[in-house]
């Protein structure tokens, strides 16, 4: 069985509890408790644990819960019901007792075969990353398409018919971005030819948002010595290509649906504040940006993000990056599963994180 270091942390906990300050049964029974809600959803009582696998009394038991109750650790739904795990207690069953072992071959080959079927893009594979996940993990998919902040490798215009022109831009982490554009007046191989020189000697190994306001001055003090249909033809590369200052990275998402079958009925308003934060892209794009600072796997349950305070959701998300070179890895981008407080988390950690590594093995 492979182990996985312990999830970074995205918040503290407010209460002070800490393993080290529950006693041997209190750990125990406080282990059994999260680890039957996130089975069932369901709150569990001392009588279930009584005859689950936990060898005292249902009095004993319950004193011990009451105990934990008043760490911030367990709440009570209702007067006469069982007791659940805080979102605080389930940070620190995720931090000091969560179990994670490895991936299953099968999920292994699962996630190979769907993400690199032949002719797939990259682009293709981030939508069908987000989808598979949805599917093994019983949550809704995220995914974060690359920062465009790449060196550009080489530019090339090619002759689709005399009506269309395909601008290619190649850069250097793997990534290539295509644009079909009218062809002008006048355009033949040989202005083709001079667009493309011109740029591949200004924006080889830089940026496009380094460069473009600049290659635009640029542009406009030497269109005398350019073709005139050449300088049209790069002035509308420029502007077609991704990667301004004004731009916005995209995201994916992928099997809401999934949250609703997730849910209990009682639930539904909260599957609905879901919803609602699936809306604000821009910050679960922030979101996901704080997890491009991690190594590996990173966990916010609830409150521990503003955006998930009224639905009481988690994300269990990892970076995606390029191989090591000159100043370490490149975080590209990130990858997840959004769902209720009560995600599988020792099943979804290692699908999220092998997923994460194979989508920067195809980046190189």
């Amino acid at each position: 069985m492979k182990t996985y270091p312990p999830p970074t942390l995205s918040g503290l906990l407010t209460s002070g509890a800490s393993l080290s300050e529950l006693d041997s049964r209190a750990r125990d029974i406080f282990r059994h408790v999260v680890e039957a809600y996130l089975e069932t959803g369901e709150p569990v009582g001392s009588r279930t644990l009584s005859k689950g696998g936990v060898h005292l009394s249902p009095a004993s038991i319950r004193n011990t819960m009451q105990d934990l109750s008043a760490l911030g650790l367990l709440s009570a739904p209702h007067t006469s019901s069982g007791r659940m795990p805080t979102h605080q207690g389930l940070r620190l069953f995720v931090d000091g007792l969560l179990e994670v072992g490895d991936i299953s071959d099968d999920d292994k080959r699962e996630i190979e075969a769907r993400l690199t079927a032949g002719g797939r893009t990259f682009d293709a594979a981030l939508r069908e990353a987000s989808n598979l996940l949805s599917g093994l993990a019983g949550g809704a998919g995220l995914v974060t398409t690359p920062s465009l902040e790449a060196g550009v490798k080489h530019v090339e215009f090619v002759a689709l018919s005399t009506e269309q022109t395909l601008a290619v831009l190649v850069f250097d982490d793997g990534r290539v971005e295509n644009r079909l554009m009218p062809v002008q007046a006048g355009m033949t191989p040989s202005v083709l030819s001079e667009a493309s020189n011109y740029l591949n000697t200004r924006l080889k190994g830089r940026s496009l948002s380094e460069a473009r306001l600049q290659l635009k001055t640029e542009l406009d003090q030497e269109r005398l010595r350019l073709n005139e249909t050449a300088a049209t033809l790069i002035e509308a590369g420029l502007a077609a290509w991704s990667g301004g200052a004004d731009e916005k990275r995209a995201l994916i998402v992928r099997g809401q649906a999934n949250l609703l079958q997730a849910s209990a009925l009682e639930d539904l308003e909260r599957v609905r504040s879901l919803f609602e934060d699936l809306e604000q892209k821009e910050e679960l794009i922030d979101l996901l940006d704080d997890v491009r600072q991690a190594q590996g796997v990173r966990i916010f349950i609830g409150s521990e993000s503003k955006l998930f305070s009224l639905s009481g959701s988690a994300v269990i998300a990892a970076p995606y990056m390029v191989s090591p070179r000159a100043g370490g890895p490149k975080v590209m981008g990130a990858i997840g599963v959004i769902g209720p407080a009560r995600l599988n988390y020792a099943r979804i950690i290692p699908l999220v994180d092998y997923t994460a590594k194979l989508l920067g093995r195809m980046l190189d």
